[in-house]
């Protein structure tokens, strides 16, 4: 067999593997190192698995995600941003579907001090949910809002996924924020949209809530969303005026995290013990499958087969738009079986090579693929995020009711994908002039 068949072989026995439940970071690195071995011998192998991870690991920018879920994990834990959803609730009080909009609202704020989607759907899950089943909303909307929202997390910075991507794609990470930024308002103006729209056709999905409330209230609700504010005055002032590298914004992130919980009063030493244990698993877990990645990689690139498969597709001569539009198909289908990571650091080395030859800007693939992933968090039958809001609400709603709510967001999710690839420029707007 070729060199170039070994490759592609490796490939196949790494879907197989994923198919039969194997860890992904044990496939990739089982797969990749396996083929390196039968190429080039077990001296080669080896050698790479002990150079690979040290080069992967020591890239400076990783360093800024530990960092990064440190802030995240503090803020949740500590409950800094409870003040949010309770902000946006009276602020969008008299409005149909007041409360729906607040939870959107109150995810991307969220969003912005965590990075994580599963982070966004547990904390507006236990918050957001419970008030809306309270004024008697729907519970397919109530749920599906709080799915379909918490995917922002993703999309606005700090996010885990984008600093990943940048690591792989060597791009920066701070225009891949700024693409995401645009990204992640975008489909919050879009879920918002939903909402609007569904209540206007059935205003019983939404009874109106209708609160009195005088300004002075407003604005003291307002007031309490400052540890986020506070927290994002300081990592993203920092990072987008050029004042700080990632890894930098994120330890002043970290920091600020901890003060702001000391100055509420929520700060306790076993609570900070909590979010550190978690940040170490949460990295550990995301450095093996970014090494296995890194073999890969490395592995393809010896066999040929990822040069092999770019020089398939592009001697089509298919319209690069064509090519998009099969990608965009394989990751919507590879996002109902795959979680978000491993599905990005599993096709990166194959598809990455086929964007930047079809003259694509990576950049704004980044975002664009990232919006693949988080599509993939509220698909059925995985659905993440959806499987988070279950285990937070419990038995008041069924898993399928929830599933059926997400159905009109992902509706607005396509929409917004069609919108990014036929105006790219809306997207890298902000990265182009930064």
């Amino acid at each position: 067999m070729s060199d170039v068949g070994i490759g592609l072989a490796g490939i196949g026995l790494l879907f197989l593997l994923l198919a039969m439940r194997v860890p992904i970071g044990m496939a990739l690195v089982s797969v990749s190192f396996g083929g390196i071995w039968y190429l080039l011998g077990w001296k080669v192998a080896w050698s790479s698995l002990g150079l690979i991870p040290y080069q992967f690991a020591a890239n400076w920018v990783l360093s800024s995600v530990p960092v990064f879920l440190l802030m995240g994990f503090v803020c949740y834990h500590a409950q800094l941003t409870q003040g949010l959803f309770r902000a946006a609730r009276v602020w969008m009080s008299g409005i149909p579907g007041g409360l729906a909009i607040a939870a959107v609202f109150g995810s991307a704020g969220f969003a912005a001090v965590t990075g994580s989607s599963i982070a966004c759907s547990a904390a507006m899950g236990r918050i957001a949910v419970p008030e809306m089943m309270r004024h008697r909303y729907d519970a397919q909307l109530a749920t599906g809002t709080v799915a379909a929202a918490g995917t922002i997390g993703a999309l606005i910075p700090p996010s885990i996924l984008m600093i990943l991507y940048g690591v792989i794609a060597q791009v920066a990470v701070t225009k891949l924020f700024l693409g995401g930024l645009v990204a992640g308002l975008l489909t919050a103006l879009g879920y918002i949209l939903v909402i609007l729209i569904r209540v206007k056709l059935n205003p019983a999905l939404a009874p109106q809530v209708r609160e009195d409330v005088p300004l002075s209230e407003k604005m003291d609700a307002l007031r309490d969303t400052w540890p986020v504010l506070a927290i994002m005055l300081g990592v993203f002032g920092g990072l987008f005026g050029g004042l700080f590298t990632p890894t930098e914004a994120g330890a002043v992130g970290a920091f600020l995290s901890c003060v702001v919980a000391i100055a509420k009063g929520t700060f306790t030493w076993k609570m900070f013990r909590t979010a550190a244990q978690e940040t170490l698993v949460t990295t550990s877990a995301l450095l093996i499958i970014g090494i296995g990645a890194s073999l890969l990689s490395r592995f393809l690139a010896l066999s040929g087969a990822g040069d092999w498969i770019s020089t398939v597709v592009i001697d089509i001569g298919a319209n690069p738009y064509m090519l998009l539009l099969a990608v965009t198909i394989m990751y919507l289908i590879l996002g109902m079986f795959l979680e978000p990571l491993g599905m990005m650091l599993l096709t990166m080395p194959i598809v990455l090579p086929i964007i930047d030859a079809a003259g694509f800007s990576l950049i704004w693939f980044g975002v664009l693929l990232t919006k693949f992933l988080e599509i993939g968090m509220i698909t059925p039958p995985i659905g993440m995020n959806v499987f988070v809001i279950k285990g937070v609400v419990g038995n008041l709603v069924t898993t399928s009711q929830i599933f059926r709510g997400i159905m009109w967001f992902l509706v607005a999710d396509l929409i917004l994908v069609l919108v990014m690839v036929l105006f790219p420029g809306i997207i890298m707007y902000l990265p182009n002039i930064s």
